[in-house]
């Protein structure tokens, strides 16, 4: 496994994926009892956005100036988004940036360990091995937190149903396999199959029609209980962008959360659009009951 995220860290997709995140943190803590947060893809939990210029050997155009790098300053937006652009310049500060722009970027494991109670517990899984280091260091130590050094559709087996009997599990793979949609379709039938009623978050990349499409239809084959996409475009069809934006499709989403999600990826379309032909979707795959 080759992926480093640093080099994507802050883009426009991890905009749209951390706002939801903490948005979907927050539903789930309307009710006292706590949750279990599953990660199957950590990452190594913060990055260096002076590092998303520099590929392996050449540099290359960081990607986070088009994404948090447009929200950097006031305005205007959602309450959610707004909350989470907040703990991100918070953490920029933190770690010690004192410029205009931000250097220092949170990732999924920082941002819910930020937002948990006493009551939540955090999983955290990743099998590249520089990664790992670096999520062990940043977290090893602090409490209901644990670390996978594994395939993390393999922690759904081991962690699912939980003792809280409450769950948000992120799915977020790198897509380097070519049958990523069919590892992760799989692996969230096993956690369906465990656990009918945690809620499960996979993000997805927008490169082609026919894969979405096909990966909707995998996924509609699980039966699931009420299914949500949201999606966030930040180019039309006809752009030459290869990735011309990402999705995140939940299974279980708290009750309203689809009108917390259309919020932001509304808004996002806006502010973060590349090309024309940018939008924000949201659509009920499996309506609620």
């Amino acid at each position: 496994m080759n992926y480093r995220h640093h080099f994507h860290a802050g883009n426009f997709a991890d905009v749209m994926k951390h706002a939801l995140l903490v948005g979907l943190v927050g539903a789930l803590q309307q009710k006292e009892k706590g949750f279990l947060y599953l990660d199957t893809h950590a990452g190594r939990g913060w990055y260096d956005l002076a590092l998303a210029a520099t590929g392996e050997s050449l540099a290359r155009r960081a990607e986070w100036p088009d994404g948090i790098g447009r929200l950097w300053t006031g305005g205007e937006r959602p309450a959610t988004l707004a909350a989470y652009v907040a703990m991100v310049r918070d953490f920029d500060r933190r770690q010690g940036n004192i410029t205009a722009i931000p250097r220092f970027y949170p990732g999924s494991p920082w941002l819910v360990r930020r937002l948990m109670r006493s009551v939540d517990r955090l999983v955290l899984c990743e099998k590249h091995p520089a990664e790992y280091g670096a999520l062990q260091t940043e977290f090893g130590g602090m409490a209901r937190t644990e670390f996978w050094d594994a395939d993390g559709y393999a922690a759904l087996r081991a962690c699912l149903p939980p003792p809280e009997r409450r769950a948000l599990v992120l799915l977020d793979p790198p897509y380097e396999a070519p049958d990523e949609f069919a590892q992760l379709v799989a692996a969230m039938g096993e956690g369906l199959r465990r656990f009918p009623s945690g809620v499960f978050a996979a993000w997805y990349p927008l490169t082609g029609r026919a894969r979405v499409a096909e990966f909707r239809t995998a996924v509609l084959a699980l039966n699931p209980p009420p299914t949500l996409a949201v999606e966030l475009a930040i180019a039309g069809d006809a752009a030459p962008q290869k990735m011309k934006g990402c999705g995140l499709l939940l299974i279980n989403p708290p009750w309203r959360f689809d009108r917390v999600a259309g919020e932001i990826v509304r808004f996002l379309a806006g502010a973060l659009a590349q090309a024309p032909g940018g939008e924000g979707r949201v659509e009920w795959l499996v309506n609620e009951a």
